[in-house]
């Protein structure tokens, strides 16, 4: 095999001081849409039993993918959770790759074999999504090492769920983060539930970023339905880490709208997944009557950022978009089985070791 090729970036992708202009502004309706409909065909073909294994819908938490990703650039890293497909779309990954590896196709961003829980794209920076619980702050803690090593000015952001926070994964790397003041930002999307146990029935505090402190680590919570919001937090965090002033902790409060993963208690074409025994259909209705898409797009029309008809443009624009990576995904060939070997040997000649 040949030498590891450096990975080449992208410049920032937004010069300082060039936030909040129109572009911006539209650019993060137009993702946190993006997200939103590429996760509604998930279900539909998860429902439709299209897709095989588990998917974890995002839907419902878009402004915090959203958010976080737009105070970052390319230079940078992120690592993701089982539930990660909004992370890697709001970073710029492409809605055809991604819909043909949850599909298993040969042209999928894992070549089909990593599936929902596996996307990566190192040359956006995307270091993956995985399904170990917490994880991925650990795979964030060392990139940010790397770049401590390195003398970058890089970053790199770790999304967990409120369960993240509960092991050694998460203790490992806040602990070492505060201890050598590594570039590294821990956004915690506590969405209520870990799996379908309640936050609140294993927490002893109302707020999980106090937990930060407890590492000598800054912690802020915001309102995770707000991409703004969460934005203006993350790059206050990210400009902190690029100055070598060390970590943050970021608690974002949000709420998943389907079950844990898959199809239960929701039907095609209809929003949420209600009739679930361990969360109760007003508190569902509740939170997405808090639904960040309308509230950002009803924002941007009331200052004229935006028309009517304008977004609703971009909502068909979107929508068509998701149907042709669907298509795309479809017409895609099936991994080969002699290529299940490949990526796994070294190549060429390999000398036998006996005892």
């Amino acid at each position: 095999m040949g030498p590891v090729k450096e990975v080449k970036r992208k410049k920032a992708a937004k010069p300082a001081g060039e936030e909040f202009t129109k572009d911006f502004l539209v650019g993060l309706l137009r993702r946190m849409m993006e997200i939103r409909g590429f996760e509604d065909k998930v279900f539909e073909l998860l429902a439709r039993n299209v897709l095989q294994g588990a998917s974890h819908v995002y839907a419902g938490q878009e402004a915090v993918a959203v958010g976080a990703c737009a105070a970052i650039d390319q230079r940078d890293y992120i690592t993701s959770t089982h539930r990660g497909h909004g992370h890697s779309l709001a970073l710029g990954a492409d809605l055809k790759l991604m819909m043909a590896e949850l599909c298993g196709k040969a042209t999928g961003y894992c070549k089909g074999y990593g599936g929902s829980l596996h996307i990566t794209d190192v040359s956006l920076g995307i270091l993956g999504m995985n399904g170990i619980v917490g994880a991925s702050h650990l795979f964030a803690a060392g990139a940010a090492y790397g770049i401590k090593v390195k003398g970058t000015d890089q970053v790199a952001v770790s999304f967990g769920g409120d369960g993240s926070i509960q092991g050694n994964f998460f203790s490992s790397a806040a602990n070492a983060a505060a201890a050598w003041k590594l570039p590294w930002i821990g956004i915690i999307e506590n969405n209520g539930y870990q799996i379908w146990v309640r936050a609140a029935d294993v927490y002893g505090i109302t707020d999980l970023a106090q937990r930060a402190h407890g590492y000598g680590i800054e912690g802020r919570v915001v309102d995770g339905n707000d991409v703004l919001a969460v934005y203006n937090a993350a790059k206050y965090a990210v400009e902190k880490a690029r100055a070598g002033n060390g970590p943050t902790i970021i608690e974002c409060k949000t709420y998943r709208w389907y079950d844990h993963y898959g199809a239960g208690g929701a039907k095609i074409g209809v929003d949420g997944a209600f009739g679930l025994g361990y969360r109760s259909d007003r508190e569902l209705r509740d939170w997405m009557a808090k639904d960040p898409i309308p509230r950002f797009r009803r924002f941007l029309v009331a200052e004229k950022v935006l028309t009517e008809q304008r977004a609703d443009e971009i909502v068909a624009e979107v929508r068509q978009a998701v149907e042709d990576a669907a298509a795309f995904a479809k017409a895609q060939p099936l991994p080969k089985p002699e290529d299940g070997l490949r990526n796994v040997f070294a190549e060429g000649a390999v000398p036998l070791h006996t005892c």
